[in-house]
Formats: C-alpha cells, sequence, structure tokens
C-alpha cells in the first residue's frame, strides 16, 4: 500500500492540506468556549470541564488514529477524519440543544484526532534526518501561522455574522480539504515505482545525537512528557481566555486580537528554530523553555492587566515553539513508523489538554470563592512535571 509521498511539489501540497486543517480546527475547538458562554451561559468551571472532555477524547483517539493510519493509510485515514469533522461542525450549526453540541464536538474531536497524525505522517514518511529538520519545521510553521491568523480573527468574525459562522466556516474549509486530499491520493499514487520504494521507511538513530550524555529515546521520553505539559497549560488558558475576557471588559473582538498574540509568538519560534537547529539533543533548551512557560502561564491567569498579560503571551508563545517542536522532532527523527509515531505525538497532547482543565476545574469545585484557584492548581501539575522531567534526564545512562 503506498503510504509515502517523495515528489516535492505533492509534499508541498501537503502543507496545503495542513493549513487548511489548521484553519477550520481553530476557528471551531478555540471559539467553541465563546460560543457554549454565550449560548448556554457556561462559566468557567462547565468551560473547563467541556475542554477536559475534549482533551482525553482526543488523547484516546489520536492513539488509536495514527494506528489506523499506519495500517490503513494515511489518505484513508486523514478523508475519513474530514468527513467527520464537516458533518459534525455543519450539525452543530442546526442546533441549539447543549447535550447534542457537546456530543457533536466530540464527534469533531475524533475527526480530528484522525487528521493531525496522518499529516505528520506524510510529511515525515521516508525522510532522512538531514531533511526531516527542515520538513518540520516548515510543518510547524504553516499549523501554527494559518492557527495564529483563525484565532485572530475568529473574535471579530462572532462579533460580525453572529455565533453560526464558527460552524459554517469550518465545514466549507474541510469541503476544500477533501476535494485537495483526493487529488493528492491520486496524484501519490502515480508515482514512480522507484520513487514510492524511496518513501519507505528509514531506520537510523540520527547522526546529531553524538553530542548529548544521553540516548535519543530519553530526549524522546523528555519531550513527550514535556508536550502534554505544554498543552496542559494551554488548553486550560483557551478555555478560560472568555472568562478572562469577560473580567477584563473585552469584546470577543478584543479578545482575538489581544489573545492570540502567543499564537504568533509560537509561529515566530517555529521560524527560529527551524533555522537554528543547534538545539537539538540539548536538553538545556528544553528545561529553559519549560521553566518559562510556568512562569508566564501564572502571569497571564492570575495577574489582572492587559500588558502583563500581552508580555506573558510572547513568553508563552516562545517557549511553547521549543517544546512542541522537541516533541515532534524527536518522535520523527527516533520513530520508524510515522503514523504509529505521529498518534502517540498527539495523544500526549490529548493527555495534557484534558488533564490541565479537569485540575483547574478541580480547585474551582474545591474552592469556589477563589478564582485563582483553577490557575494554582495547574502551576502546582506543571512544577510536578519539571521535577519529573528533571528526574527522567539525570536518572538516564549515558548513551
Amino acid at each position: 500500500m503506498h503510504r509515502g509521498i517523495t515528489s516535492r511539489n505533492l509534499k508541498s501540497a501537503v502543507y496545503v492540506l495542513e493549513g487548511l486543517n489548521a484553519l477550520a480546527t481553530t476557528w471551531f475547538f478555540y471559539y467553541l468556549y465563546f460560543y457554549t458562554q454565550a449560548q448556554f451561559k457556561f462559566g468557567a468551571l462547565r468551560n473547563l470541564l467541556l475542554a477536559a472532555c475534549i482533551g482525553y477524547v482526543y488523547a484516546f483517539g489520536s492513539y488509536q488514529g495514527g494506528r489506523l493510519a499506519q495500517r490503513f493509510g494515511y489518505f484513508s485515514a486523514l478523508r475519513l477524519g474530514i468527513v467527520l469533522m464537516f458533518g459534525a461542525f455543519l450539525a452543530c450549526s442546526m442546533t441549539s440543544s447543549v447535550s447534542l453540541t457537546i456530543c457533536l464536538a466530540l464527534v469533531g474531536d475524533l475527526g480530528m484526532c484522525l487528521s493531525w497524525p496522518a499529516l505528520e505522517a506524510l510529511v515525515s514518511e521516508g525522510e532522512p534526518p538531514i531533511r526531516l529538520q527542515g520538513l518540520l519545521g516548515v510543518y510547524n510553521v504553516v499549523w501554527a501561522a494559518a492557527g495564529a491568523g483563525a484565532y485572530f480573527s475568529g473574535g471579530a468574525l462572532l462579533d460580525h455574522f453572529g455565533p453560526k459562522i464558527m460552524f459554517c466556516l469550518p465545514a466549507s474549509i474541510l469541503c476544500v480539504e477533501f476535494v485537495l486530499a483526493s487529488w493528492l491520493h491520486r496524484a501519490a499514487q502515480r508515482q514512480p515505482a522507484a520513487a514510492q520504494e524511496a518513501a519507505r521507511p528509514i531506520l537510523h538513530p540520527t547522526s546529531e545525537s553524538y553530542g548529548s550524555p544521553v540516548s535519543p529515546k530519553t530526549f524522546l521520553r523528555m519531550a513527550l512528557l514535556a508536550n502534554p505539559m505544554a498543552y496542559l497549560a494551554l488548553q486550560t488558558v483557551v478555555s478560560t481566555v472568555p472568562t478572562l475576557s469577560r473580567r477584563l471588559g473585552f469584546s470577543p473582538t478584543v479578545a482575538g486580537f489581544l489573545c492570540s498574540i502567543w499564537l504568533f509568538s509560537r509561529a515566530i519560534a517555529f521560524v527560529a528554530l527551524r533555522m537554528w537547529p543547534g538545539w537539538h539533543y540539548r536538553f538545556r533548551f528544553l528545561a529553559t523553555a519549560y521553566i518559562a512557560m510556568v512562569i508566564s502561564f501564572g502571569a497571564m491567569l492570575l495577574v489582572p492587566d492587559w500588558r502583563v498579560l500581552a508580555g506573558a503571551e510572547v513568553i508563552l508563545g516562545a517557549a511553547f515553539g521549543l517544546i512542541y517542536y522537541s516533541s515532534l522532532f524527536y518522535s520523527m527523527d527516533v520513530g520508524d513508523t510515522k503514523g504509529e509515531h505521529g498518534g502517540i505525538h498527539e495523544a500526549a497532547i490529548g493527555l495534557g489538554s484534558g488533564s490541565g482543565p479537569a485540575a483547574a476545574a478541580l480547585a474551582l469545585a474545591f474552592f469556589p470563592g477563589h478564582s485563582g484557584s483553577g490557575a494554582w492548581a495547574v502551576s502546582g501539575v506543571l512544577v510536578a512535571g519539571l521535577a519529573v522531567l528533571f528526574a527522567i534526564r539525570f536518572r538516564a545512562k549515558p548513551g
């Protein structure tokens, strides 16, 4: 069964697919919490519980989605995911039921679980380490820039066109993505046999690991811890932005403009990291990014000042850029089954995305009179994760 793409022109088309996927999923899943707040009167606690459900479903679904993509083909998994998201998003625009809206959001979540592992594998399958850094760099920049643009514009779209735009617009984008994915699949199948053979998985460890006292697999374990911790923080932020915006007196338009700073900072970090590979297999960069993430997360949610919020976002985005890039790069560099490793990478994201809001919701439930209790609880989990990160590094055998 053909899975890989070796033609550079065709691989460029994967980036277009990825950008469309990022636009559709960011508009829907990041602004879903504004919709539930306005339409169903959800406060911080219920939005956090919703975010926890979405995260945990994503963790389970991504792992299975990666395995499905590896077994049945990347394009099959991708197109099935697009169909599920399209149906769920469109149906959300036609219902006013809170329970049905949540169920449909989870169906769309499962569709997203199928799409991202397949896209990651299509970019990295069969590529040697010397090209993998650049390809994953472009991949990261594309989805991050598309996501930043979607979040930046989403609030204004909500204010001008009403809540239904956050369902209908992503559904329209998914139609375009499905057509392009089908065309690309047919074009990839017409690659010469030699090119298809060249796309077979390449077994290696990377030559870049020689300068590190620990093995590449140890860095993969550290990155697979740090990345869900990053999403633990980020998903907590995303699901509480509507409440934070109301507290600071922001309209959805202003919230989209101001609270998208970290997304642009992340995209810029991806550009810089792609151009400079010196961070590969260097623990000090990963540890510094993690510490900066903990501090900036606390500042964003605990200091009620828009200037502090903006500055903390810049730091958070840069820190997240290195942590995410580390997880994806090490997953693709160390592993030889790209679909499965992409699924593991995304499952780790889902685990963090669910655990952060769950911890914050638990704290708010026990301490309802303290609005910052959720942020303090998540900060405590992040600090515990930092201790585990250092333990993995310094207990590892030289490799």
